[in-house]
């Protein structure tokens, strides 16, 4: 036992021995800045190659025009923007919507929990993330900006916030554009197909237990209920729409169930939702308006992703009524 704090001890103090290396080189180069900035004010605009950014962490120095990101979170949003980081959480490396864009982007480590070394090894210019716990560490290694989940609420804050953060206003706002085009296009169908005062349940299966979620917390909540307008049952649409994800009993899905339902499963198809005596009883399985998919397609929640799951969603229920 000895033995083993020890060698924990000596792995961090070698960690810590390279990031106060690395902050020391950091703060010599921003030294150089700073000075630059009192001396001549006017050529600072012209000529500086960072710019100070309010955050919740104070203000921030990063690069105009960074080269090197670290995207432990909001991987998507910089794809939109035609910017590839060079390292991220294997996790969002594997998003089903964009992992083909990803080849040769090095992997952080866990999402959520990147590993320091890995993210040190690939000496990058700028960190984003949506996890404040590792700020201090990560902000060792380069500028770190943090953006909790659920603080830009919709694509329209994130693209338009990565834009002006980056440089690339334009690239969000030709994003955007297109997007919205999309999203009505798939909107105006379902309109037309869909009865407006349906309810809609975006449900996860887990065995014994179903989890129910709202309008921004994935498995297609953002698709349905923000990009197509629709809405949970008004029974429990209060309860969803501030807590946004509930665990349910078998006894309570009945509840919690609209006419219509997307429902995440790995494991199970429709046919064994209608062989189960409490998912065969609903309306929406009896109807044949279940939608199943797997947590691959489902979890993610991104503007690529949200954009894509929309459109598939908008043509499973057109085609549903034909």
């Amino acid at each position: 036992m000895q033995t083993s704090r020890y060698r924990i001890g000596v792995k961090k103090l070698v960690a810590i021995s390279s990031l106060l290396l690395l902050l020391v080189m950091l703060t010599a180069c921003g030294s150089t800045s700073s000075t630059a900035e009192k001396t001549d004010d006017s050529k600072v605009s012209e000529k500086s190659t960072t710019k100070t950014i309010k955050t919740g962490n104070g203000n921030i120095e990063i690069p105009v025009q960074p080269k090197r990101i670290v995207a432990e979170e909001y991987l998507a949003s910089l794809i939109a923007l035609d910017i590839i980081p060079i390292g991220a959480p294997g996790l969002t490396i594997k998003n089903y919507y964009f992992k083909d864009k990803l080849l040769g982007i090095k992997d952080i480590g866990e999402y959520g929990n990147p590993s320091p070394e890995n993210i040190l090894a690939l000496n990058p210019d700028l960190i984003i993330t949506g996890n404040g716990e590792n700020y201090e560490i990560l902000s060792k290694i380069a500028p770190t900006i943090v953006i909790p989940y659920g603080e830009l609420a919709n694509v329209h804050d994130e693209l338009t916030y990565f834009g002006e953060l980056l440089g690339r206003e334009e690239a969000a706002r030709v994003w955007l554009e297109q997007y919205d085009q999309r999203i009505a296009e798939a909107k105006s169908k379902v309109d037309a197909a869909i009865d407006e005062n349906a309810s809609f349940s975006i449900m996860e299966d887990g065995g014994k237990t179903t989890w129910v979620y709202g309008d921004n917390f994935g498995r297609g909540g953002q698709p349905i209920y923000q990009a197509l307008g629709r809405k949970p049952p008004s029974v429990v649409a209060e309860e969803i729409k501030e807590k946004q994800w509930a665990e349910l009993s078998e006894e309570m899905i009945a509840k919690y169930a609209g006419d219509y339902i997307i429902l995440t499963s790995n494991n199970r198809t429709i046919e064994d939702f209608k062989s189960d005596p409490i998912w065969g009883s609903l309306p929406a399985v009896k109807n044949d308006r279940l939608y199943v998919w797997p947590e691959e397609r489902s979890w993610y929640y991104d503007p690529i992703a949200v954009l894509t799951q929309t459109e598939e969603l908008a043509a499973w229920l057109t085609n549903l009524e034909k």
